[in-house]
């Protein structure tokens, strides 16, 4: 439901709007002070404004300036009324941002097409703001393995449909950008795409992030808020760990999807809204119903199209490329020089195991870029000592006697490093070294390890 404050020092003004605007299903506030309405717009979400230019306190035009003037990217369209209206007054408050400029008397059939227009506007203002946000965000499954190649093909043959998909795959192996992929080659990419961690909202909150309240339905808060539903109306909603929804939470997403609709907390008439929705778990929903913890009826809606999104162990010769990829980035992002990697880092990167798939991937490489400020080229001594020491090869893997002792040698110092918190004299002491040897025999393979 769209909400309108009216603000008019004209009683019979403000009483007649309000009647006629309820009639047409609008929410209505009012106020006949400037201040006030400020006031309310710091403390609820409006659609529109009808603002009278003739106030007991302030100019009104003041109050338009004031009101373009919050900060807050939710501001309302205004509509200036005036019983006085000069053409310097109309062009001064177009100006000032004004949606439109009507005269006293009111026609009530221009009104309700110009209020109508209005909140059409904003609904583009706001959708257009959340396109630019996501604009940067990249949408592109990068790599050549033929798990990659396979998820590209995948996202083609399912993205142009309405069927929801449910993503399955472990924590950070890009379960969100295989969902905006989706988005993005759909018929719904120029709407909005929305998503709502459901692990990251504490329970008491998570059917009004959902679903949205009304009427001060939640303390403390707004008077209303458009919920992740209302907000997705004609595009995505991507529900992430959907695994983590309490069975209370669940009923009512399944009853959403059924009907297509549902109500605010604190509402009393539903909303009727057109989503698709792709939802994402790291838990395998199979267990989690035979558990109890989820419903069956619920896993078949979102089923539709299963999604499984191979770790990156699966995947490591796409390693270089995701590499490469985050470097660019990276280099874009702290105004650093073109970055390259060595072979020798990258042989390395792919023999450690990634329990935290791309996401520690990504994770590394900026933490050893953020550590190495002057470095252009990222080397293998440069890697942290987690991925030298986990990296340990199969003996078949090597292809001389040199090149699986001085494996050996790399993990047994590690270790006794790790054993001594840093302490280089204590690790050298324990290995039976001089600390100026445990120094060259580091760097002869490869290691860096800072005190």
């Amino acid at each position: 439901m769209n909400h309108i404050l009216v603000v008019d020092d004209e009683n019979e003004i403000r009483e007649s709007l309000e009647e006629i605007l309820r009639e047409e299903g609008y929410s209505v506030s009012s106020t006949p002070s400037g201040a006030e309405a400020i006031v309310l717009l710091r403390d609820a979400t409006y659609d529109v404004m009808l603002l009278d230019i003739w106030l007991p306190d302030r100019d009104g035009l003041d109050v338009l300036s004031d009101v373009r003037s919050l900060e807050t990217e939710n501001k309302p369209e205004v509509i200036v009324i005036s019983g006085h209206a000069t053409i310097e007054t109309a062009v001064r408050a177009t100006k000032l941002g004004a949606f439109d400029f009507l005269e006293k008397p009111l026609s009530l059939e221009r009104t309700l097409i110009v209020v109508k227009n209005a909140i059409e506007s904003r609904r583009l203002r706001n959708e257009n703001l959340e396109f630019r946000r996501q604009f940067a965000l990249e949408t592109t499954i990068t790599g050549e393995s033929i798990p990659a190649k396979a998820l590209r093909q995948q996202i083609k043959l399912m993205a142009p449909t309405n069927g929801r998909v449910l993503i399955f795959g472990e924590s950070g192996c890009g379960k969100e950008l295989i969902a905006r992929s989706i988005h993005a080659e759909s018929a719904r990419k120029e709407r909005v795409f929305i998503e709502l961690n459901c692990a990251a909202i504490p329970e008491d909150f998570i059917e009004s992030e959902l679903f949205g309240y009304r009427n001060s339905a939640i303390p403390g808060g707004p008077a209303e808020k458009r919920g992740t539903f209302e907000r997705a109306n004609g595009g995505t909603l991507f529900l992430d760990e959907v695994g983590d929804m309490s069975l209370k939470t669940q009923a009512k997403v399944l009853r959403a999807l059924d009907e297509q609709s549902f109500v605010p907390v604190g509402a009393t008439q539903p909303i009727s809204v057109d989503v698709r929705v792709i939802a994402a778990t790291n838990k395998n929903l199979e267990e989690e119903i035979a558990k109890g913890n989820f419903r069956e009826d619920l896993f078949y809606r979102l089923n539709v199209i299963p999604f499984f999104v191979p770790p990156l162990r699966e995947r490591k010769e796409d390693i270089p490329s995701l590499s490469r990829e985050f470097l660019r980035s990276f280099g874009r992002e702290y105004g650093r020089p073109r970055i390259e990697i060595g072979d020798d880092a990258l042989d390395l990167l792919k023999q450690y195991h990634w329990p935290g798939n791309v996401r520690e991937l990504k994770n590394i490489l900026e933490r050893v870029l953020i550590l190495n400020p002057q470095t252009n080229r990222i080397e293998r001594r440069h890697l942290p000592m987690l991925v030298h020491r986990t990296s340990s090869r199969r003996s078949e893997d090597f292809s001389t006697l040199q090149h699986a002792r001085e494996a050996y040698e790399r993990e047994y110092i590690l270790k006794k490093v790790d054993e001594c918190h840093g302490n280089m004299s204590r690790a050298a002491e324990s290995l039976g070294l001089e600390r100026s040897h445990l120094y060259r025999k580091m760097k002869t393979l490869g290691i860096v390890v800072r005190e």
